[in-house]
This record gives C-alpha cells, sequence and structure tokens, in this order.
C-alpha cells in the first residue's frame, strides 16, 4: 500500500516537466516576452485643425505601425504623446513645455511651422531633448545656433540656386520677392538676393505681406506692385496665404501677358491639396519642386495611407499626399531607430537645483538623461525612405535635385530639373548639352496663355513719362542744343545725340514714352558739372542723361551706361606748319645717316671686289697705283647713274656688278621718290609731338569747360595754372591763333567737329598718352552721347541692342551728314610727311650683295692661291716668313694672267692653233746675260736658237713667266709643245728690243721668250 502513493507522485512529477515543455507553453512565452517591451514617450505636437498636421499625424502613426511590424525584435516602443499647437506659437510652446515637464518625452516630433518652432527649440536645448521637424523649414532655424533641433526636411535656401538658373535663363535683371512678414518668409530672403545678385540680377523692391493681410490689403500692394516697372516676381509663403494672393491676383489683371510668377517649394508641394479655383487664377506660373523618386514602395504607401486617411475622416473626399507628410512618415521612422539604438529608457530627467521661491514652469522641468546619446544616434542614421536616402547632415536634410513645373490646367507640369551638379536639365538621366536654360526646359504656357517670354519688365502703368536729362551747354551745339521757349516756360531740345536717342527709342519693340528734362537754370546756363548731371539719376530725379555724356570709372559706381556708338578716347590738338623747301640740306632727308653711311661703306667694298676680280685679266683695271685707285672709286660710284665705261670681263665680277646694280637701282629710285615729295607735297608737322615736352616747357594748354578732361590732365603732370578754358571751337580756335596755348585736349567727337572747321590749320597727335597715373585711365574713358541709366535697368540691354541695330543701319549716315555735313578735309596722318628712309628698310639689299661680293671674292682667293701654289712651295728657306711668302703671292698676283683670254685673242697664232704667248717666258735673270738690263727692252726672234745683237732700247714689264732665280733657269706655267721641245710647223717672228750694252743669250732649252709688254 506504501508504494501505490508513490507511484502517483511520479507520474504527477512527469505530467507537471511534459506540460512545462510543450509547444502550446512555448508560444504563451513568447507572448509575454513581447508584452515585456520598454516603452519610449515621445511628443507630438502639431496644428490638429491644418492638412500638413493632420496628413503628419496620420503618416507618423502609418510609420510606426509598418516600422515594428517588420521589426518586431525591437525591444524598444515609441509611445506618442499627441499635443494640438493650436495655430498659435504660445500654443505651440505650452505644449512643448507639458511634454516635457509633466510626460518628461525622450523627443518631440514638430512643430508645424517656423515661427512655433522657434522657441521649442529653445526649451529642447534647454532641457536636452531633440526636437525633430518635418515642415520647419526656414533658414533661420539652423543646427548651428541650436545643436538639438533636427530638420528633418530640406532647408528652404536650397531652392535659391534653382530659382536663380530659371531667371538667368531668361535674361530677367530685375525681381521683385513677394514673402510673408515672419520667420517663415523672411528667413530666404537673404540668401534668394545673394543668389540674384551672383547673376547681376537686381532687387529693387520687396513686398511684405502680413499672415493676417486682409483682402484689400492683398490688393493694395498689388496695386503698387502694378506702378513698378519690374514684371517679374517670386512668391514665398505658406499654401493658405499664396491661395488667396493668387486669387487677388487674377482679379486685377496681374495673371495677364508681359508677367512672370515664380513660386517657391513651400507652395508648389501643396498645389495638389489647393481648390481648383485657385490653380485657375495661378495657370501659367513656373515654381521649383521638391523632386523624389517614384518607387514601388512609395506608390503602395500611397494607397494604403489614401485609404486610411478615407476611413479616418468620411467627410474628405480625394485627400492628396505631398512631400511633408512623406517626410513625417522618415521622421518617425529615422527617431524610431535611434531609440532602440541608444536603448533609450524612461528614465526620470534629472531636476536642476532651483531655489525654493522660483514659480515659473520654465525652471521647473529636469534635463534628459538620454538626450544626448539619442541625439547622437539619430544623427547617425541612415536608411532608405519614402523620399530617398534619409541621411542627417549640419541638422538637416541634403536636397538632391529640384522640379521646376508649370501651373497648368489641374496642377503643375513638369517641365525639367535643376542639379547642382548639371544646373537645369531636361532629364535627370541626360546631362546638358546645351549652354541656354531655354533649350533644356520643356513647352512653358506663360501668364495671358502665351508661349513666349516675357521680357520681365514695362513701362510703369501710372502715367509718368521716362525723364531724360540733357545737359546745357554753349558750345559744341551740333551735339546738343537747348533752345527755350520763354512763351510757353518749355525748351527744345535738338542736336546729334538727340536725333540718334530718338533713333533708338523707335528701334525698341515697345512704345518708351519720354520727356526730355534740361539740366539748366532759368536764364539757360548749365546746372552744374556733367557729373553733377549724371548723380541726378543715382539720386532718381531723372530716369536716364541723353547727350555727350562719357563713360568714367568714378561715373560707373553708381549709374550704367548703354552702349557707346562713336569713337572712344582722348587726344591732343596742335598746331600744324609747313617745313617744304625751307632747308638748304633738303637733298640729304631722303636717307637717314645710318642709311647714308651703309651705302657709301658698300659702294667702296663693290668697288675693290670688282677691281680684285679684274685687275690680272682687264686693261681697264691696270696702270699705275693712282690710277687703279681712282678707277675703284670711278667703277663704283659711277653705277649709281650707270655711267661706268669699264668692261667687266670676268663672270665673277658680272655677277657682282648685276647684284650691286639691282641694289643700286632701289636705292635711286627710292632716293628720287622720297625727295620728290619733300619738295613737291605739302609738309605738314605737328608744332608739339608730346605731352612731356608740355610738361617741361610749361606750355598752356586748353580743355573744354565742365569737362572730366581737367581732372585728367592734372593727373597727368599738367600745372593747374597753365590750364585754360574754352567752350566752343570758335573759342579754341582763338586761343591758337593769339599763342594763348601751345595744345589743346578734348575727346575724339569734339576733336572731329573741330578739325571739320579747321583741318588746314590743325592735327591730332598720339589719340592716348599712356604716361604714368593715365594708362589705366585712358582705358575707363568711352565717349558714348547717348544714355545714362540707373544701376540695373532693364530698359539698358533693349536700348543696347536698339543702338548697335541704329549703327549698323543707313540711318546713322544720314543723321551725322545732317549734322556734320560732308568735309573735304583730308585725313590728318596723310598732311604729315614720312620719315626718312632708314637702314631697316633696305637692310635685306645690303646683305645680299655683301654675300654676293664676299663669296666672288673668296672664290677667286681661293682659284688664285690654288694656281700658284708652287710659288708657296719653292721657297723651302726655314727662315722664310709667311710675310714674305703674302709678298711674293702679291707680286704675281699684280702681273697680267697672259693665259687669259682677253689676251689670247689679240696675239699672232701658230698654225695648228696653238698661242705663242702661252709659251713665252720672261726671264728675269740668265747666266749668258751680261749687265742689267734695261727698263725699256722689247725682243724679236726669228727662230727658237737665234743669237741677236742687243737693240738699243730696252723696255721691262713682267708677265706670269715664273723664273727661279737661286737656279739662273726659267720655269714654266703651262707645258705647250714649243715648251716641250717639239718642232713647231711655223713660227711667228717675236721682235725684241734690248738695251745694246747688254748682251742676252738665250738658253738653249728655250724656244720662245715672253713678250715684255
Amino acid at each position: 500500500m506504501s508504494r501505490k502513493p508513490n507511484n502517483q507522485l511520479l507520474f504527477s512529477l512527469f505530467f507537471f516537466i511534459f506540460f512545462i515543455l510543450s509547444p502550446s507553453n512555448l508560444f504563451t512565452k513568447m507572448a509575454m516576452a513581447q508584452n515585456n517591451t520598454i516603452p519610449v514617450n515621445v511628443g507630438v505636437v502639431l496644428d490638429m485643425n491644418t492638412w500638413v498636421g493632420k496628413m503628419g499625424l496620420s503618416c507618423i502613426t502609418m510609420a510606426l505601425s509598418d516600422f515594428y511590424a517588420s521589426h518586431g525584435h525591437y525591444r524598444t516602443r515609441l509611445v506618442l504623446n499627441t499635443r494640438d499647437s493650436k495655430k498659435d506659437v504660445v500654443g505651440a510652446a505650452a505644449a512643448a513645455l507639458d511634454l516635457l515637464k509633466n510626460v518628461e518625452v525622450q523627443a518631440i516630433i514638430g512643430p508645424e511651422t517656423s515661427m512655433q518652432a522657434d522657441f521649442v527649440i529653445d526649451l529642447g536645448e534647454k532641457a536636452q531633448v531633440p526636437i525633430i521637424s518635418f515642415s520647419a523649414t526656414s533658414p533661420s532655424l539652423s543646427s548651428i545656433w541650436s545643436p538639438y533641433f533636427v530638420r528633418a526636411a530640406l532647408n528652404d535656401s536650397s531652392q535659391v540656386k534653382a530659382i536663380s538658373a530659371i531667371v538667368q535663363a531668361f535674361g530677367w535683371r530685375e525681381v521683385v520677392p513677394i514673402y510673408v512678414n515672419n520667420e517663415f518668409g523672411e528667413g530666404i530672403i537673404p540668401y534668394l538676393t545673394d543668389a540674384l545678385q551672383d547673376i547681376n540680377t537686381r532687387v529693387p523692391y520687396r513686398s511684405v505681406i502680413s499672415p493676417l493681410a486682409t483682402d484689400d490689403q492683398i490688393v493694395e500692394e498689388l496695386y503698387k506692385l502694378m506702378t513698378m516697372q519690374t514684371r517679374v516676381f517670386i512668391v514665398h509663403m505658406n499654401r493658405t496665404l499664396a491661395s488667396r494672393l493668387f486669387i487677388k491676383v487674377k482679379d486685377v489683371g496681374m495673371m495677364s501677358e508681359g508677367y512672370v510668377w515664380i513660386i517657391t517649394n513651400a507652395v508648389t508641394n501643396g498645389l495638389s491639396s489647393m481648390d481648383p479655383s485657385v490653380i485657375d487664377s495661378m495657370e501659367g506660373v513656373l515654381g521649383v519642386k521638391t523632386y523624389f523618386p517614384t518607387t514601388k514602395q512609395l506608390q503602395d504607401f500611397t494607397v494604403r495611407w489614401k485609404r486610411k486617411y478615407q476611413q479616418d475622416n468620411p467627410t474628405v473626399f480625394n485627400a492628396q499626399l505631398n512631400v511633408f507628410g512623406l517626410w513625417a512618415y522618415d521622421a518617425a521612422t529615422a527617431l524610431a531607430i535611434a531609440v532602440e539604438q541608444a536603448s533609450v529608457t524612461n528614465s526620470k530627467f534629472q531636476k536642476a537645483n532651483i531655489s525654493g521661491n522660483s514659480t515659473t514652469d520654465l525652471e521647473n522641468f529636469g534635463v534628459s538623461q538620454n538626450g544626448p546619446k539619442l541625439l547622437q544616434a539619430l544623427l547617425n542614421t541612415k536608411f532608405r525612405g519614402l523620399t530617398g536616402d534619409f541621411h542627417i547632415v549640419n541638422g538637416q536634410l541634403q536636397s538632391s535635385a529640384y522640379q521646376i513645373v508649370n501651373v497648368i490646367g489641374n496642377g503643375g507640369r513638369g517641365i525639367g530639373f535643376w542639379t547642382a551638379e548639371n544646373g537645369v536639365v531636361r532629364d535627370l538621366n541626360v546631362k546638358s548639352t546645351n549652354s541656354t536654360l531655354n533649350a533644356n526646359l520643356g513647352s512653358i504656357i506663360w501668364p495671358g496663355d502665351t508661349t513666349s517670354p516675357p521680357k520681365g519688365w514695362t513701362i510703369p502703368t501710372n502715367g509718368k513719362n521716362l525723364r531724360i536729362g540733357v545737359p546745357v551747354k554753349g558750345g559744341f551745339s551740333e551735339f546738343v542744343k537747348v533752345t527755350p521757349n520763354p512763351g510757353t516756360n518749355t525748351a527744345t531740345v535738338t542736336g546729334y545725340c538727340i536725333d540718334v536717342f530718338d533713333a533708338v527709342m523707335a528701334a525698341l519693340p515697345y512704345a518708351v514714352p519720354h520727356e526730355y528734362v534740361p539740366f539748366g537754370t532759368p536764364d539757360g546756363k548749365s546746372n552744374g558739372t556733367y557729373d553733377d548731371m549724371v548723380y541726378q539719376v543715382y539720386l532718381g530725379k531723372l530716369d536716364a542723361v541723353v547727350g555727350d555724356t562719357t563713360i568714367i570709372a568714378s561715373r560707373s559706381q553708381y549709374v550704367d551706361f548703354s552702349l557707346p556708338y562713336t569713337e572712344s578716347g582722348v587726344s591732343m590738338m596742335v598746331p600744324i606748319r609747313d617745313n617744304r623747301r625751307k632747308n638748304a640740306w633738303v637733298f640729304l632727308k631722303p636717307l637717314t645717316w645710318e642709311l647714308w653711311v651703309t651705302s657709301f661703306c658698300s659702294f667702296i667694298f663693290v668697288g675693290f671686289v670688282v677691281w680684285v676680280l679684274e685687275h690680272r685679266i682687264n686693261e681697264d683695271f691696270r696702270g699705275p697705283p693712282s690710277h687703279q685707285m681712282g678707277s675703284i672709286f670711278w667703277f663704283s660710284f659711277s653705277t649709281m647713274v650707270f655711267a661706268h665705261r669699264e668692261k667687266v670681263v670676268s663672270n665673277l665680277g658680272r655677277f657682282v656688278v648685276i647684284i650691286w646694280c639691282f641694289v643700286v637701282l632701289i636705292l635711286t629710285q627710292s632716293y628720287t621718290a622720297s625727295l620728290t615729295s619733300m619738295l613737291t607735297v605739302q609738309q605738314l608737322t605737328p608744332t608739339v609731338t608730346d605731352v612731356k615736352e608740355l610738361i617741361n616747357k610749361r606750355e598752356n594748354v586748353g580743355y573744354q569747360k565742365d569737362s572730366f578732361v581737367h581732372e585728367l590732365l592734372k593727373r597727368m603732370g599738367l600745372d593747374d595754372t597753365t590750364l585754360k578754358v574754352y567752350g566752343s571751337p570758335e573759342e579754341l580756335d582763338e586761343l591758337f591763333s593769339s599763342g594763348s596755348i601751345a595744345a589743346a585736349f578734348d575727346e575724339i567727337p569734339y576733336i572731329k567737329l573741330f578739325l571739320a572747321k579747321y583741318c588746314s590749320k590743325y592735327t591730332t597727335v598720339a589719340p592716348i598718352y599712356k604716361t604714368d597715373g593715365f594708362r589705366l585711365w585712358c582705358l575707363s574713358y568711352i565717349f558714348n552721347d547717348l544714355q545714362v541709366f540707373p544701376i540695373g535697368s532693364p530698359l539698358l540691354h533693349d536700348v543696347s541692342r536698339a543702338v548697335l541695330n541704329v549703327t549698323e543701319g543707313e540711318k546713322m549716315v544720314g543723321i551725322e551728314r545732317a549734322w556734320f555735313g560732308q568735309t573735304n578735309c583730308p585725313d590728318p596722318s596723310t598732311l604729315v610727311s614720312s620719315n626718312s628712309l632708314g637702314l631697316e628698310s633696305f637692310w635685306g639689299l645690303f646683305l645680299i650683295a655683301g654675300i654676293a661680293s664676299l663669296s666672288a671674292f673668296i672664290i677667286f682667293t681661293v682659284v688664285f692661291v690654288y694656281k700658284h701654289e708652287h710659288v708657296l712651295l719653292r721657297h723651302s728657306d726655314p727662315n722664310a716668313s709667311i710675310w714674305g711668302k703674302i709678298v711674293e703671292l702679291a707680286r704675281h698676283f699684280d702681273n697680267k694672267d697672259l693665259s687669259s683670254h682677253t689676251f689670247r685673242k689679240s696675239e699672232p697664232r701658230v698654225k695648228n692653233g696653238t698661242d705663242i704667248v702661252d709659251s713665252m717666258v720672261a726671264p728675269q735673270a740668265s747666266p749668258n746675260v751680261h749687265g742689267p738690263s734695261s727698263p725699256s727692252s722689247f725682243s724679236l726672234h726669228a727662230t727658237p736658237n737665234c743669237t741677236c745683237p742687243p737693240s738699243p732700247y730696252t723696255f721691262s714689264n713682267h708677265t706670269d713667266g715664273n723664273f727661279d732665280s737661286s737656279e739662273g733657269t726659267p720655269s714654266y706655267e703651262s707645258e705647250d709643245p714649243i715648251s716641250q721641245g717639239q718642232t713647231a710647223q711655223e713660227v711667228v717672228p717675236v721682235i725684241e728690243f734690248a738695251n745694246p750694252n747688254t748682251q742676252q743669250v738665250p738658253s738653249p732649252q728655250m724656244k720662245t721668250t715672253d713678250t715684255n709688254v
């Protein structure tokens, strides 16, 4: 009986263990584990009665539901504590304070607007609780100043480059921003203004509209904008206020042709939720919109969100999800990931040490223990969200691209994209290859249902004409002349500049009503200088200035100028004098002294070379030394007039003479032409050629009254006491005629007008002087004669284009002919004589002649030395000097070259054609010669072996026979049949005159003797 209870006990234990390990019990334990998650309190502060607030809250709840459904293993769970800010800054602050003090939330999502976020961010920083906003986009809210602020959205400043790219593409020069008067509206303006300034676009006016403005106040501001010339407007405000604005814009007629409206993404992102009547009033508007790729995840979520929102709000139909809802979804997801990674718990806030008499709630809440690590985890969170890659950089999301839309039909139609890398492109996947944005955008429907881009400005509709200032002056009335009409208290303005301005206005594609306002006193005198008149444009008292106005650096700082249409520059005028036939040595002026000296040396050198080449073979270049020296000079200089009578027989000499005659021909012709010009053409030379001459001599200089040239001359270094004023061409001529001034400085158009009347008396010298201090100014002075406009005036560019059209046509020629007529004055540059001919113009000719002469001389010398190398070789005496050998060669050079054809053709010949002269050798000494030979001897030999008595007369002029005095036997240059011992068939008698006192016995080896001539 005792075992039975024990069996029952064992059975009961086995059944208990089986129950504990059963699968059903395991599932029960897992369910209990899920109930053990850590709740983390998170606050949500939104406007529950606004579209963004409702949409944002629904997206946040769906984000947490979707996230934990796919991440059930996470230990933490966000618990939302929702508060309504009631569209009020104070309400948002009170809601945040309640969450921080009473709930002790670990993070706050919201608030909705930038104004609400400004104060809530300060509370979060004090409690070290991250404030995560998906809709506060103002650039004034920066994580740099508030590290616990995290913007899960794009900063409004990221879109200003896209807006400026649109403005730049269509060439709009002025833009007026229209924005709401709060932190949201004002935050973008500095960034937008800087972006527009980078593309040289002005912001002449800022239209600020209160968030509480009535319709009448909006209309009043719109009428004010209509009176301005700018027609490009950028709207930056919340969706509600923008809807009211554009309805009134259409009502007052500002959504018509010629207007341009650009909206920021704050308005563009809400187009889908706007009333159709508002969309209809915005037709033709351009806008930039946050771009995010359309993915399957996004499409599925959009369908699920619409279904859920419709269930929660049965009275709302056709709700449209926008980017703020997607940012809210991603922000909640990022916070859930960061809370899990930071292992956040609902630990109590650490209370600060507060004095007992503190009564404010701002001092009673503590500091979160999890705040710093939760903030760091949030900043490091990265994932792929509904809008793309979610990554917080510098406390905010980074923009990737903006879509450019055109409001047409039921909403915005995409026409292009903008990226920081490629700028404006038609397709994100295709890099832009066009230099203009127009080619990168789709077709655009502008306000007024037109496809032509507006010019962006127009003449104001307030009925006020443009006030065009004109100078009042006494002289040079051809440019501008103001004639008062005392009876009507008006003035008639005429002149060259006025006609050009009227032609330019007529060339514009639109009418520009204007009136001329003389800048003068009631008595018809000038009211100040040109600088004073131009400054009136800067002050706004004049809309533009027309006249002989010059562009200078100081004026361009506060006004703009149109393109010039006359010649620019500042020049010097001086009297001219005629130097014709007033110099007895004028015949030397055609050539410079360098050319004279070079020509003289060339004549001598060429004459010497020709003498060397001809001396041995040409009787005209032989004779006594004085005669030969005269021949050198005579031959060389006679070629100048081609009067040389000497005959040149050598080929080298002919080559040199041909080249030299060509050089002489060019020299003489050039000299003749230059001298003829000097003696016959009027030689007008300026009395002063350099401004430094005026400064050194302290000469008086004239300048036009009220001209900037006065300051220019003083900066050039001219003394103010030497500067004289003139007001008309007649006064200037009188100053010159009386000798009161030596020169005058003025602008090119005035100078041309003056010289048209007095071209025979004056001329210009060096239009621009690049001296110290003046080099930079001369680049700034441009005579404009036309328009001065306020800086950034949109009229300026159209006027400049019209100026080009007028100046390139026949209209300009007719205007110039009407006011300046046609002058017969020749070009001043042609009246001044040309400079003397210099060596730089002829050195090539002298180089050719020198090379030819030197080459011929070298060739002759080489050949001569080669033929007479035996002269150098026979002198084997080691004591013989080089100079002695040269002297010996010179002696041979002085002898005739009887082998030359110039001598052979006049000598008798043997019948077989062998020249006797070629074999004749004149012995200078012989062992059979008794006594010295007479200087005058001539020998005649009938036969080679004939012994004749000495002749009573001797004559000696040695030829090229070579005789070796050391051996007493003659030597021969050439070996002919006679000299080789052959018997001649017929011997021509040779006559020799010899001294009767000298007995001459011919050598047995000699067949003939040299003929001494």
